[in-house]
């Protein structure tokens, strides 16, 4: 004996002020009888500090009390019977009811490190002490309302940036300080989720050849415990610009698509925050790359330059 639910989207994506339909699809090789069969909706923000970035007694507790969003359970059948084989239950409820108070803002489906913003659907069959019930859950995805979201076009903000030797907070390999370097270009600041982050980036001069041109999408968390903040900071795509030694004064096109179940608009609520940045890095050649191969974008090298710029992802209608 099973059941499943089959939604009325095959991609399963909804918005706050629709309703969740589908169907409770039961396999049953005899009829039974039951005590009713039910449907909870749940949503929350849960919340997770890995050890390292808190203190001591923070890492012990490890997950902070989630952010409930919605918890509401509705009866689809009264008590009764199921017919053996195969039975279809259609069901149908408002995520977001007018006139009632919620929770919380519903918040945008996302799956980070620390943070993970989840909505559940989950039914149940009912069938008292002696038997087990059953039940099964499906998550869906939920995206922002229609209403809330700017009427005008999202144009990209572009922001312009310079990387030379003067730039860099790190320290250098001797060689690129006397040998200097110069690399220009612009970047956006601010786009749609579902649109590609765009720019372009000049080599203008360097007296180092150059190995590798990279753009990191890195994705920073941030969660409020107490009166401090814990961070946690991932880089979730990389993508090559350019590759070996680049023709100085020869404009090169940025071009980078955003991996949908990786990001999110960037939300700042109370409790915590999600937000994303671009890191622009210059990967010189000398014998230190070909030891590090392999390298953490978050933590600079002296064979590397690189350039950090805030990105605010929004949602367009």
């Amino acid at each position: 004996m099973s059941i499943e639910i089959k939604l009325s989207r095959s991609n399963r994506i909804y918005r706050p002020n629709e309703s969740l339909e589908g169907k409770i699809i039961a396999n049953l090789s005899s009829s039974i009888s039951h005590q009713g069969i039910r449907l909870t909706i749940n949503g929350s923000v849960n919340l997770q500090v890995r050890g390292g970035t808190a203190g001591v007694i923070e890492s012990f507790y490890g997950v902070v009390k989630p952010i409930p969003i919605v918890n509401r359970t509705i009866t689809v059948q009264p008590s009764g019977r199921i017919a053996s084989g195969v039975t279809e239950i259609p069901f149908s409820v408002i995520l977001k009811e007018r006139g009632k108070d919620n929770m919380e803002k519903f918040y945008e489906t996302f799956h980070g490190s620390d943070i993970s913003i989840q909505y559940l659907v989950t039914a149940e069959v009912a069938r008292g002490y002696l038997h087990k019930s059953l039940s099964t859950a499906v998550e869906f995805i939920i995206e922002s309302e229609k209403d809330s979201l700017p009427q005008e076009p999202i144009s990209p903000e572009m922001v312009f940036f310079y990387i030379t030797q003067d730039t860099q907070r790190h320290p250098l390999l001797p060689e690129l300080k006397s040998g200097g370097f110069r690399i220009s270009g612009k970047v956006c600041s601010q786009c749609s989720v579902l649109d590609p982050l765009i720019g372009e980036l000049t080599v203008e001069a360097s007296g180092i050849p150059i190995q590798s041109i990279d753009i990191h999408l890195l994705r920073v968390e941030s969660i409020l415990i107490g009166d401090k903040i814990a961070t946690e900071t991932t880089s979730i795509q990389t993508t090559q610009v350019a590759d070996g030694d680049v023709c100085r004064g020869l404009t090169l096109p940025v071009y980078v698509i955003l991996p949908r179940l990786l990001t999110c608009p960037t939300i700042f609520a109370g409790p915590f925050s999600i937000e994303f940045k671009t890191t622009i890095v210059i990967t010189f050649k000398s014998e230190q790359t070909k030891k590090h191969p392999k390298y953490d974008p978050k933590t600079p090298r002296s064979y590397m330059a690189m350039e950090s710029v805030p990105l605010e992802l929004v949602r367009k209608k």
